[in-house]
């Protein structure tokens, strides 16, 4: 996620890292590597004067400390404004609105904004706790857009509501409000049509849909990819819509991000939500300063814990966490929940980046495939008879050779899944005896209040 943008900010930073003091030449010089980075980023014109105008201003007042070297003055700078231009605070969804709180999606044809639908569903029954949440399709044009929100719903619990082509979109929104009401819904999302471009026959169409329905939200879905062009469609829709936020979807194949930086800029509107990946889980508060510490290689680690709290199975992992105090062996069906565990949490590169310097690791991985070797030692272990899996010693020259044949791969990579296992053990023997213990109150103990909440 906004690999390049990273990667040349990263350049002007290193480049005056180790000076003396920060002077105006330096400023000057890393002002005009700032603005063609976020030129090549695709970032709006007027978003880059004022960000590198700002930056300019910072550092030559009296906000660059002593204390500081030139390049964490520099830095600490460039985080802020980051952070600003993207927005300052997270602003997640207001639904306070007498049930069922409405929230109705618009955006561009192409955008994601059905699979968006599904993911906000999702998302709110998992992170809100809303029981019934309903879905409603008014795109009557598109021939599989009513059958795809409803496969997308039944795929995430969600409730949908049936709407045909050739019904009146302000028809459809008005019988699923109906609806939602008689059945005491939570929410109801409603998905809207779109276009290729914007028209006039669209935004007349939503329009009516919004002074129908009187949502409390109204979110405007955008392909992260098209750059600052999602921002210029962002404010052709905002001029139009009394939007309360935008969507932007398919960040996690963004190497930019100049949709990312302008669209707050260009429309006022906060950005509330990412999409960072296909699956319906893939849907992530948008924060700022989070955002902004990614794109500087600070890792964004706070997101990733809250990530592991939510799809971490808790139950397995106290069972583990008792079974080490105990003293008893670590095992390779331990091994496997790991691993099963980590595949909740999706790609190793989605995680890497959300470590500080993950961009590194990242490269020195880059030609591997950690998911495929995932499954791969999962199939060796998967090869194993319940006893070897018990007990991992008695795995020798015969047995290596039948596991290999049955999981369709040579003995030298048994043995090397055998060598990361024993690495792993020798890990969890020196946990035991009060170390996972040591190990979870310190990590509790940098956490903000509230951050481990048990999964609804």
């Amino acid at each position: 996620m906004f690999e390049n943008l990273q990667s040349r900010l990263s350049r002007v930073l290193d480049a005056i890292r180790g000076q003396g003091r920060l002077t105006e030449d330096q400023i000057r010089d890393a002002t005009r590597e700032l603005r063609m980075a976020l030129l090549e980023a695709d970032v709006a014109l007027p978003v880059v004067k004022a960000f590198t105008d700002a930056v300019r201003e910072r550092a030559v007042g009296a906000e660059v400390t002593e204390s500081l070297t030139p390049g964490q003055s520099l830095l600490r700078i460039v985080h802020q404004l980051l952070t600003e231009t993207l927005g300052g605070t997270t602003e997640g969804l207001n639904l306070r609105q007498q049930p069922p709180a409405i929230i109705l999606m618009a955006g561009l044809q192409g955008s994601g904004k059905t699979t968006t639908v599904a993911k906000l569903a999702r998302w709110l029954k998992e992170r809100e706790g809303k029981k019934n949440v309903v879905v409603v399709s008014a795109d009557v044009y598109r021939p599989a857009a009513i059958e795809q929100l409803k496969i997308a719903a039944g795929a995430v619990g969600a409730e949908w509501f049936p709407s045909q082509a050739g019904q009146n979109p302000v028809e459809i929104a008005n019988a699923a409000l109906a609806h939602a009401r008689k059945e005491y819904a939570d929410v109801l999302i409603v998905d809207t049509a779109g276009r290729t471009t914007v028209d006039e026959p669209m935004m007349q169409e939503i329009a009516a849909l919004e002074a129908a329905l009187k949502p409390i939200e109204t979110l405007f879905v955008v392909d992260s990819m098209t750059g600052q062009d999602a921002a210029n469609t962002a404010k052709a829709f905002a001029d139009r819509l009394p939007l309360t936020g935008v969507v932007l979807t398919k960040v996690d194949g963004d190497a930019r991000g100049g949709a990312a930086l302008s669209v707050r800029h260009v429309t006022g509107k906060p950005i509330k939500f990412i999409g960072v990946g296909e699956k319906s889980d893939k849907l992530e508060l948008f924060h700022p300063d989070r955002i902004a510490a990614r794109i500087l290689g600070q890792g964004d680690v706070l997101s990733l814990i809250e990530e592991t709290v939510q799809k971490v199975d808790h139950e397995k992992a106290a069972e583990l966490a008792q079974k080490v105090r105990k003293g008893k062996g670590f095992d390779f069906n331990d091994f496997r929940d790991q691993m099963l565990q980590m595949q909740k949490m999706g790609s190793i590169e989605s995680m890497l980046e959300k470590l500080p310097g993950g961009a590194k690791l990242q490269a020195q991985i880059k030609n591997v495939n950690a998911e495929k070797e995932m499954k791969r030692a999962i199939a060796i272990i998967n090869s194993m008879t319940a006893q070897e899996r018990r007990f991992p010693d008695l795995i020798k020259a015969s047995r290596k050779r039948r596991i290999a044949a049955g999981s369709g791969v040579q003995v030298q990579q048994v043995n090397q899944l055998l060598r990361q296992f024993e690495q792993g053990r020798d890990m969890m023997k020196k946990l035991a005896g009060g170390g996972v213990s040591k190990l979870m109150r310190s990590l509790a103990g940098r956490m903000p209040p509230g951050m481990f909440q048990p999964r609804r």
